[in-house]
C-alpha cells in the first residue's frame, strides 16, 4: 500500500504515528478529527482509507480512498489503494482499472505490481499476473509475498514443480513464513508426497496454530491418506476456531462419508448448507449423503434447487451425485462442464499418434480398482481374453496395493502392471507417453478415487472412457466413450462431450468364468419366507428414491404376502427403509435385508428371489448383470441418461424385450402381471437360464474382439489426420 510523503502538523504526525504503530482505531479517529478541521486534508482522507482498510471496513475505505482521489485525481498511491478495494469488494473491473492509471506513476513500486498480480489471478489472467509478479521480483529480489503469490498462480496452471521451486524461494528468504509452508504443502499433496505435505502444514500450524485454514488443509490431507481420525480432528479444531465458516463443516462431513458415519456426515453437510448455500459441491454432497441413508425429507425440493443451480452455471454438485439424483443428460453435462471449469485444469496438446502400424497396439487401462471390486470383477476375463499377438495392455494402478486373488490373476493378465498411486497425475501421464501408449482407457472418471487429471495431462494420443462413469465427462480431451445404440441412441449423442464407440450387443462387458457357489441356501436361511413371492433389489441404497419405493410399496400391498429383499448398506438407511414403508402402509416385517457376502455366494442366493426390480433415474449395473449370470430375471424401465438405460443394454443383449418398459406405469403394471402369472415368469426364468452360456452379454471373447476393431478403427482414423467421430462396430462372432 502506498504510504504519501505528506506535509505534516503535529495532529497529523500524532495520527500516522498511531497508524504506523499498529493501533488501528486510535488512527482512524484521529484522521477522523483532521478531516472535520480540515476537508482538504488528501493525507487524512487517503490514510484514513488505508486504515479503513486494514480493519476490513471496505465500504468505509472505498468512501475515504474517493474523496482523497477528488483531491488529487492522480495520486498513484491512492489509486492503487483504490484498485486493492475495489478487489475487495469483487469489483474486479473498476479495480484493474484504478490499477493502471495508479501503474502510471507507481511502476517502480514492487508492492503495487505484487498487488496487481493478485487481481489478475482473481481475474484468471494467469500469464498476466505472472508477468506482473516478475515485475516485482526484478524490482526487489528479495519480495517475499511475489514468489509465494507466483507460486500460487503456478499452481493455479498445474505447474507444480515450478510453483514449488518459488515456495522454496520464499522460504529460503523467510523460514517462519506461515503461508508459504501451508500452500507448499497443498503443492506437495498434489504431487502425492503427503509425509512432506504434513510435515509443512505442521510447520505453518507451529507458527501460526489457530489457523483454522491451515488445519482445513492438513484434514484435507490426512483424508487423502486415509487417515481419517487425524483428518477429522483437523476439521473439527477448524470449526472450533471458526464455527461459521461453512468450508469447514463441508470438509468435516466428506471425511465422514468416508469413515461410512454417513448420518453425521448428512447433519453437516446440512450444517453447511445453513451457513452458505453457495459453497461449491455442497447441494449435491448434501442430496447425495441424505440419499444414501433414505433420508428422502424435502426429496424434490431439494433436487429442484439441485438442477436450478445446475441449470445456472453454478458448481453445485460432484458429476457423479448429479448422474444418481438426474434423469437429465443435459443437466448431467452442464454439471460435468462446471466441475472441470472449476478445476481450471490445464490440458496437454495430444502427443503423436503412431506411425508403425505393424507394431503392436498398446493400450493402458487406468484404475484404482485393480483388485476385489466390482469393476474387476466384470472385466477381468476381458484383460485375459485380448489378442496378445496385436494388443500389448499395461495396467497403470492408482489404488491401495491390496494383494488378494483378484489382483494375483490381473497381474497375471496384463503384460505390464504398475504401481503409480505414489505419483502425481503429470508424471503418471509422462510414463504413460514414455511408455508409447497409443489409446488410455479410464476406467474411473468422475467416481471415487478417479483421477482425471492424469488424462487433462495427456496419457495417449487417444483417450476413451469406460465403464467407471456412466456418463458424459464433458472434458475436451476425452476422445471416446464405449457405449451402445441403446444407452446413447443418436438423437441423445449432443448431450455427450465424446464421441462414441458403439459396441453391437451391450457396452457391459462381464466375466463368464464368475464361479456361483454350489452350496444354494435356503429361504429360511436367508431370513425368506418359504412361500411367498420375494422380490428383490441389491442396488446400493442410494439408488431408491421415493417415487421407486412408492411403486414397490403398492406392489407389496397389491401381492399378499410378498416381501423385498434389499442389500443392508448401512443401518441408516434400514431404519429410514423400514419407517417409509410404514408410513406406505406395509409392514416393516415385509423388507427383509442382507448382508454384503463374497460374490460366489452372493450370486448363489439370488435362486431364493423370484424377481429383481431396477431402480431409476439410476438403474443397476454390475448388481443387474449379477442377477443374470445367477438366472434371476430383472425387470428394468428405461430411463432418459446413460445411467438410466444400462439395464434395457443388459436385457437386449441376452433378447429379454419382455423385461424392459418405458413408464412407471407399465414397470409396476408388469411386476404385477409376473407377480401374478408363475407361469409366465417361470418361462422367462427358463430362457434366461437357456440363454446366459450363448448370448453375446456374458461372451468375454466376443466382446474383446468387438473392442479391439473398435480400437483399431480409433486409432486408423487418427493415423489418417481424420478427427474423433461416433463409429460403429459391426458384429464378429467368434
Amino acid at each position: 500500500m502506498g504510504v504519501p510523503e505528506p506535509s505534516m502538523d503535529a495532529s497529523l504526525a500524532k495520527a500516522l504515528a498511531l497508524h504506523q504503530g499498529g493501533r488501528i482505531p486510535e488512527a482512524r479517529q484521529a484522521y477522523q478529527r483532521i478531516r472535520s478541521q480540515d476537508p482538504r486534508q488528501f493525507v487524512a482522507w487517503h490514510m484514513g482509507g488505508v486504515a479503513a482498510l486494514q480493519a476490513g471496513d471496505h465500504r468505509d475505505a472505498h468512501a475515504l480512498l474517493r474523496k482523497a482521489l477528488a483531491l488529487r485525481p492522480t495520486d498513484g498511491a491512492a489509486l492503487i489503494n483504490l484498485g486493492i478495494v475495489l478487489h475487495r469488494l469483487g469489483k474486479l473491473p473498476q479495480a484493474l482499472q484504478a490499477f493502471n492509471q495508479g501503474m502510471k506513476t507507481r511502476a517502480d513500486d514492487p508492492s503495487a505490481h505484487n498487488n496487481l498480480g493478485n487481481l489478475l489471478r482473481d481475474m484468471k489472467r494467469h500469464e498476466a499476473a505472472l508477468e506482473s509478479f516478475g515485475r516485482a521480483l526484478a524490482l526487489n529480489p528479495h519480495n517475499v509475498l511475489a514468489y509465494a503469490n507466483r507460486g500460487t498462480v503456478l499452481r493455479d496452471l498445474d505447474r507444480l514443480e515450478e510453483a514449488l521451486a518459488n515456495f522454496d524461494q520464499a522460504l529460503a528468504r523467510a523460514p517462519d513464513y506461515p503461508s508459504a509452508h501451508y500452500k507448499k504443502g497443498e503443492v506437495l499433496a498434489e504431487l502425492r508426497r503427503l509425509p512432506e505435505a504434513l510435515a509443512h502444514l505442521d510447520t505453518a500450524l507451529r507458527l501460526e496454530p489457530d489457523n483454522a485454514v491451515f488445519h482445513a488443509s492438513r484434514g484435507e490431507i490426512f483424508q487423502d491418506a486415509k487417515n481419517f481420525n487425524e483428518a477429522l480432528r483437523d476439521f473439527d479444531q477448524a470449526i472450533r476456531l471458526e464455527p461459521e465458516t461453512a468450508r469447514y463443516h463441508q470438509g468435516r462431513g466428506l471425511v465422514l462419508q468416508d469413515m461410512r458415519r454417513f448420518p453425521e456426515a448428512a447433519a453437516a453437510f446440512d450444517h453447511a448448507l445453513k451457513l452458505d448455500r453457495s459453497r461449491p459441491l455442497l447441494q449435491g454432497q448434501a442430496l447425495a449423503m441424505r440419499m444414501a441413508i433414505c433420508d428422502w425429507r424435502d426429496f424434490d425440493k431439494s433436487l429442484a434447487e439441485l438442477e436450478g443451480s445446475i441449470a445456472r452455471g453454478i458448481v453445485a454438485s460432484p458429476p457423479f451425485s448429479m448422474l444418481v439424483a438426474s434423469a437429465s443428460r443435459h443437466l448431467q453435462r452442464l454439471c460435468a462442464a462446471s466441475w472441470l471449469a472449476r478445476e481450471a485444469q490445464t490440458v496437454a496438446s495430444r502427443p503423436r499418434c503412431p506411425d508403425t502400424p505393424e507394431r503392436k497396439i498398446r493400450i493402458g487401462y487406468f484404475s484404482a480398482d485393480f483388485h476385489n471390486h466390482a469393476t474387476a470383477y466384470l472385466m477381468a476375463e476381458l484383460f485375459e481374453r485380448h489378442d496378445k499377438t496385436r494388443f500389448e495392455i499395461t495396467a497403470y494402478s492408482f489404488g491401495p496395493i491390496i494383494q488378494d486373488a483378484m489382483r494375483t490373476r490381473l497381474r497375471a493378465a496384463f503384460d505390464t502392471f504398475v504401481e503409480v498411486g505414489h505419483l502425481s497425475d503429470s508424471d503418471i501421464a509422462a510414463l504413460a507417453r514414455r511408455d508409447g501408449i497409443d489409446i488410455a482407457v479410464d476406467l474411473k472418471g468422475f467416481t471415487e478415487d478417479g483421477r482425471n487429471r492424469i488424462f487433462a495431462h495427456r496419457a495417449a494420443p487417444l483417450q476413451v472412457s469406460y465403464l467407471g462413469y456412466p456418463g458424459t465427462m464433458a472434458a475436451g480431451y476425452m476422445d471416446y466413450l464405449v457405449a451402445d445404440p441403446v444407452l446413447i441412441p443418436p438423437e441423445h449423442q449432443q448431450d455427450y462431450g465424446e464421441k462414441i464407440i458403439y459396441m453391437p450387443y451391450s457396452y457391459q462387458v462381464n466375466d463368464g468364468t464368475r464361479r456361483i457357489a454350489e452350496s444354494r441356501p435356503v429361504r429360511a436361511e436367508l431370513g425368506l419366507p418359504e412361500a411367498a413371492f420375494v422380490f428383490c433389489c441389491f442396488n446400493n441404497n442410494h439408488k431408491i428414491t421415493p417415487s421407486v419405493f412408492d411403486i414397490w410399496m403398492r406392489l407389496l400391498r397389491a401381492v399378499p404376502g410378498s416381501v423385498l429383499w434389499m442389500l443392508a448398506d448401512n443401518t441408516a438407511a434400514v431404519a429410514n427403509l423400514r419407517r417409509a414403508a410404514i408410513a406406505r402402509g406395509v409392514e416393516a416385517s415385509r423388507l427383509v435385508f442382507a448382508e454384503r457376502t463374497e460374490l460366489a455366494e452372493h450370486l448363489a442366493r439370488h435362486t431364493a428371489a423370484d424377481l429383481c426390480l431396477d431402480t431409476l433415474p439410476y438403474n443397476a449395473h454390475t448388481t443387474a448383470s449379477d442377477a443374470l449370470w445367477a438366472g434371476l430375471p430383472v425387470l428394468t424401465q428405461l430411463g432418459q441418461s446413460f445411467a438410466g438405460r444400462v439395464g434395457a443394454s443388459l436385457l437386449t443383449a441376452l433378447d429379454l424385450p419382455e423385461l424392459i418398459t418405458e413408464t412407471p406405469a407399465a414397470y409396476e403394471a408388469r411386476a404385477l402381471e409376473l407377480a401374478r402369472d408363475p407361469v409366465r415368469l417361470a418361462a422367462i426364468r427358463s430362457k434366461l437360464w437357456a440363454q446366459r452360456l450363448s448370448a453375446p452379454l456374458f461372451d468375454a471373447g466376443r466382446f474383446a474382439r468387438h473392442l479391439e476393431a473398435g480400437f483399431v478403427e480409433i486409432i486408423q482414423r487418427c493415423q489418417s489426420g481424420l478427427p474423433a467421430d461416433h463409429i460403429m462396430i459391426a458384429d464378429a462372432p467368434v
